[in-house]
């Protein structure tokens, strides 16, 4: 019987040339608690190179960038409008990410992107800042959708204690505000920035502008499952009606496509770098590192604008062994920011940090004590990855 859960390999192995390893799982949505859950992780090959190093490759080598470009704007001249109205969905919260796209979308090529944000569980104060910086600064419109606070907090708490994944809810109206308002308002076309994909996830999606299908198949709404627990369980609890879930509840494939919505990525027509994306943000939407580094990583302006961020990535940790400053140094080293040498210090020197900046927030958003906490954070430790020796919790692999 396998010591590994969540259907990760046995096996421990980390990446000859990024830090990552083969536990990082090839989907950001949700994973049981259960050994017995098949769920893919990311690939290697003979040679020990993961997936996302391999598809780097391609990025550098073998794709026409000048072709991808031409694409884009063919695309973009299709759902071009002349009368007044927004021709582009722009989904993301001002991070250095979305404030790129719709930017350079509205004056470099010339969309009218209508932004649309779905709310952090709670704002930082420089997440707020830069989030009015897009608008005032970049010169962009933005709908700020906020689901109700009740329901949103339950389903948090939920996912933290049956997947100890506290980020999934936010995750899921992420993904699927972009469409929902393309169909409300009649927008045929949406774009969200990178494709997760580049990072791990299923590799074969980076060969495909649009955003998988499959998203938007949950089956019968009831039957859709949030925080570890199917709609309908919840609705038998007496706290909530069908209707709360709308924000929630994707739309299907065939009501997008009767609409005429698609759902496409800028990163795969741009030749994607965080780093840039980053630059062009501060010259030209006001987007404002921290002033302190964020806990878990090295960095000062990735994924800042969330008090609940910190708990997502140190969960990580402890289910796959991959904390925040892997995801980043990886990335950096792929794209030639760091050296694998580098990385591998700022691993061992982040990964494991804990975030009590808004430890006590994070607390009373999921309404748990300290005790409790770490109750839940211990019962998902997966054996293969950790030990408990000398009074204290150890990883038994680190990459090197």
């Amino acid at each position: 019987m396998s010591n590994a859960y969540f259907g990760l390999p046995e096996n421990v192995l980390f990446c000859k040339r990024c830090v990552i390893s083969n536990q990082r799982p090839s989907s950001t949505v949700e994973f049981k608690h259960s050994s017995s859950d098949k769920k893919s992780t990311i690939g290697f090959d003979e040679h020990g190179i993961c997936d996302a190093c391999r598809y780097h490759e391609v990025k550098a080598q073998q794709i026409d960038w000048e072709k991808r470009e031409e694409a884009l704007i063919a695309l973009l001249n299709k759902h071009r409008r002349n009368d007044g109205g927004y021709d582009i969905v722009v989904p993301g919260s001002g991070g250095k990410d979305s404030a790129f796209t719709a930017h350079v979308l509205k004056y470099k090529y010339g969309m009218n992107p209508l932004t649309v944000t779905w709310a952090p569980h709670k704002y930082t104060e420089i997440g707020w800042k830069n989030f009015e910086n897009w608008m005032h600064v970049g010169g962009l419109d933005n709908i700020l959708f906020t689901p109700n606070g009740k329901l949103h907090r339950y389903l948090t708490r939920q996912a933290f204690l049956n997947l100890l994944h506290p980020f999934q809810p936010f995750i899921v109206g992420q993904r699927i505000v972009g469409p929902q308002m393309g169909a409300r308002f009649g927008i045929k076309l949406v774009m969200y920035g990178e494709n997760q994909a580049e990072y791990g996830n299923n590799t074969d999606e980076n060969f495909t502008p649009k955003m998988d299908r499959k998203f938007f198949s949950v089956g019968k709404s009831e039957q859709m499952v949030l925080g570890g627990k199917s709609i309908k369980n919840i609705l038998s609890e007496g706290q909530f009606t069908l209707n709360d879930f709308a924000p929630y509840i994707p739309p299907s494939a065939e009501h997008l496509e009767s609409q005429g919505v698609e759902v496409h990525y800028l990163g795969y027509y741009l030749k994607w770098d965080p780093q840039e994306c980053y630059y062009y943000a501060v010259e030209n939407t006001g987007f404002q590192a921290n002033s302190e580094r964020t806990e878990g990583t090295y960095s000062k302006y990735s994924s800042i604008d969330d008090k609940i961020d910190m708990f997502h990535y140190f969960t990580t940790l402890i289910k796959f062994g991959i904390g925040r400053a892997t995801y980043d140094a990886a990335q950096e080293i792929r794209n030639g920011k760091i050296s694998r040498a580098e990385g591998v210090h700022l691993v061992h020197k982040y990964d494991q940090e804990f975030p009590q900046k808004y430890f006590k927030e994070f607390l009373e958003y999921v309404d748990i004590t300290a005790e409790e906490f770490f109750s839940v954070i211990d019962k998902f430790r997966s054996p293969h990855l950790w030990e408990h020796k000398d009074g204290k919790w150890k990883l038994k692999h680190q990459v090197s």
